[in-house]
């Protein structure tokens, strides 16, 4: 079975796809639709999943993700996975696909936000980021704020990405810190310059703060 699907995603490859998503950090030549019908048609599939993760093989990868059941992961297998994931693509769809809804995220959470390396502590920021939206309680936001302030400004490029969504996401979600978390996108200036396409939210926090609180308004 693994060598079927390979082979399917072999003809897949697509050059300009490719193209594409190596512009993103991801090797590989599979257009992201086709895989998730691809994905669809295979359906949930644990020890597929497992064994299309162990090809080491990015579009095997990410498919994995899409047919593999999130629960049934242990925590020091899911470690190994993110420490693993190679590109951008697969560290982000293992973390937002996979491990938020495993039962061991909050103990991943924080074991990785205290990880000396960028890439695995992004992760645990980006976990944070989904605790500040969805469940607060229990989080030291003040704390989180101080850390953000003292250590955003000088932190490798994904670090820095995820700790600023973090502040981006108080700032939306918790007026108490609103004024505080603008004000400490204004004074680092993180992202500031970032180039932002027509009709897409800059993701310098003061601005991407101020248009999100003024669609909740709106709504």
């Amino acid at each position: 079975m693994v060598a079927e699907v390979m082979a399917e995603l072999a003809e897949l490859e697509d050059p300009k796809a490719r193209k594409v998503n190596e512009k993103h950090g991801d090797d590989h030549g599979v257009n992201l639709g086709k895989l998730r019908a691809l994905a669809k048609r295979l359906k949930t599939q644990q020890e597929l999943a497992c064994r299309l993760w162990a090809t080491d093989d990015n579009a095997a990868r990410l498919l994995a993700i899409l047919i593999c059941r999130p629960k049934a992961f242990e925590r020091d297998e899911l470690d190994a996975m993110l420490r693993e994931a190679r590109t951008p693509k697969v560290h982000d769809w293992l973390v937002n696909y996979v491990v938020k809804k495993n039962p061991h995220s909050e103990e991943l959470r924080l074991a990785w936000s205290a990880d000396p390396n960028p890439v695995v502590a992004s992760a645990g920021w980006a976990l944070t980021t989904e605790r500040v939206a969805k469940k607060p309680e229990g989080l030291d936001l003040p704390e989180l704020l101080d850390v953000i302030e003292a250590e955003m400004k000088d932190a490798p490029a994904r670090l820095q990405w995820a700790m600023n969504h973090c502040l981006a996401q108080i700032g939306i979600e918790h007026a108490e810190h609103r004024a505080r978390a603008i004000g400490i996108g204004e004074h680092l200036e993180v992202l500031k310059d970032y180039p932002t396409p027509p009709g897409c939210t800059s993701p310098f926090a003061p601005i991407w703060i101020s248009e999100m609180v003024r669609r909740q308004r709106d709504t």
